[in-house]
């Protein structure tokens, strides 16, 4: 597996290839090189690193939008409230990635690895069954309980209309949030109460593996079928291994996100690996 990245702007993962195939998924985005830090996101797909919030303020977090300081296979970026360094190296099959945040003891943080990946109508994403999840309907704070994969029903009411009959309320199927199928025009978000989440593409799987002792560990699935943004929608899957178990830091309970402990650091590994 080859990584590339890009310390210039916000240290994001720019390719993940293996056997010839480019895993992530790219848009153009001109804002993406001219971002700041307190700008509105700009989705530019690859891997960003959200981090310490993903939804909020700021927007995405505050790590995409700075220039990381690049250190042989390590680099780092300084933020107002934390130190991140990342080190990425190679595993048999895949690529690991070491990160280390300092911070004062007690700061609490999210943190995501924003995968986009380029995945096909026929892809799938598999997730322990049964797992316990949260279920985001919209771009807010708001959430219902789930258990993977399956999400109650997906959508309105659908009206059917009988010949010489008024029209009769059909009740939308459940959703299986784990097959990605056609477009639809729906975008759902959704965390899932694990560390370790597979995609399954034709013949190829990617995997993801996330360790954090300690700290609450998820993985987020961004389920976009051309039903974001509003205004101009295109279709994004992300996969995304995080610490935390809410989207927007200010939401967070007692529970739902990662803290410094006393020594002033926290460490966590992420695992990706490609199998046939």
């Amino acid at each position: 597996m080859r990584v590339a990245t890009d310390p210039a702007y916000g240290g994001r993962w720019t390719s993940l290839s293996s056997g010839g195939r480019e895993w992530l998924w790219h848009r153009d985005e001109p804002r993406r090189s001219r971002a700041r830090p307190g700008d509105a996101f700009a989705d530019a797909g690859g891997l960003e690193e959200c981090v310490p919030t993903v939804r909020g303020v700021p927007d995405h977090g505050d790590a995409w939008s700075r220039p990381w300081k690049q250190d042989g296979d390590s680099a780092s970026v300084r933020c107002p409230d934390f130190h991140l360094t990342r080190t990425i190296g190679a595993v048999d099959g895949g690529v690991v990635a070491d990160y280390r945040l300092r911070a004062e003891p007690g700061y609490r943080f999210l943190w995501a690895g924003h995968a986009l990946l380029d995945i096909s109508e026929q892809g799938r994403i598999a997730i322990a069954e049964g797992a316990h999840g949260r279920l985001y309907r919209d771009g807010g704070s708001d959430w219902e309980a789930f258990a993977w994969p399956r999400a109650g029903a997906a959508g309105t009411a659908t009206a059917v209309s009988r010949p010489g009959a008024p029209a009769v309320a059909q009740a939308a199927p459940d959703l299986r949030f784990d097959l990605l199928g056609p477009d639809d025009g729906t975008a759902l978000g959704a965390i899932v109460d694990t560390g370790r989440a597979a995609v399954h593409d034709g013949r190829d799987m990617l995997e993801f593996d996330l360790e954090a002792p300690g700290q609450p560990v998820c993985v987020a699935v961004w389920r976009n079928l051309r039903g974001f943004p509003e205004d101009a929608p295109y279709r994004s899957i992300g996969v995304e291994p995080m610490l935390g178990r809410v989207f927007d830091l200010a939401a967070a309970g007692e529970r739902d996100a990662a803290r410094v402990p006393a020594s002033g650091e926290v460490h966590w590994r992420l695992t990706i690996t490609a199998r046939p």
